[in-house]
């Protein structure tokens, strides 16, 4: 009778060793492709990093880039306005006292029409004078020794004046203001030199800078003028 042959089973602590190392080979390998991939994972955040500060540093470029545009642009305009439209002027003297005072700030309109009263800039030997008109082209200006001004034989009314005074006077009145020309008197009537000396004289249309309209600085005095 022959006889069966018999297999063993494996003890139990064979099992649990072998268990033990393919759970260790398991974790070894999964370490392993950890430390491979970390590299790849660490080059690409640095390379995203890169990206984005690229992208930022061009998009800062860009807004630089804009804002100087618009700046430039703005200057410009500003620049075309003051010239051709609303010249910027700063007073300089006291002939326009108490009206207008030394280092104010005032604009300018180019191109409207003047009535007796307006504040006139015009040019005079490569400066801008800043005057008050008194008369108007073909009318008769006549002042007396107390500085009362008359316009064709009637009192002009002047509540911008603190006093009134013949001032620097070498013309005979009355005196009719040439076409095409205006008849301008300073404010401060004792000091101011103006239409009535004839090293002013009357101011011809060419040489207007424009209608005095605003003043802007100083800021307590901001207003029409």
């Amino acid at each position: 009778m022959k006889r069966s042959k018999t297999y063993e089973l494996p003890k139990l602590s064979e099992l649990e060793e072998e268990l033990a190392r393919a759970k260790n080979k398991k974790k070894k390998h999964r370490v392993k492709r950890k430390k491979q991939e970390k590299p790849q994972l660490s080059q690409l955040s640095r390379l995203e990093a890169e990206l984005a500060r690229a992208t930022n540093k061009k998009q800062n470029f860009r807004v630089i880039r804009n804002t100087v545009q618009i700046l430039i642009v703005v200057a410009a305009a500003s620049v075309l306005i003051s010239m051709l439209i609303l010249p910027v002027l700063q007073i300089y003297g006291s002939s326009m006292t108490p009206t207008l005072e030394e280092g104010e700030i005032v604009v300018a309109l180019k191109g409207s029409e003047f009535e007796h009263g307006d504040v006139m800039a015009f040019y005079y030997n490569n400066k801008i004078l800043v005057k008050r008109i008194v008369g108007k082209p073909g009318e008769w200006i006549n002042v007396d020794s107390r500085g009362i001004v008359y316009v064709n034989g009637e009192e002009l009314d002047e509540p911008y004046l603190k006093e009134r005074a013949l001032g620097d006077c070498n013309i005979e009145f009355p005196y009719q203001v040439p076409e095409k020309r205006y008849f301008v008197m300073g404010d401060h009537r004792s000091t101011s030199m103006d239409s009535r000396n004839t090293a002013i004289g009357c101011i011809a249309e060419e040489q207007i800078v424009g209608k005095i309209i605003f003043r802007i600085w100083p800021l307590p005095v901001f207003g029409a003028v």
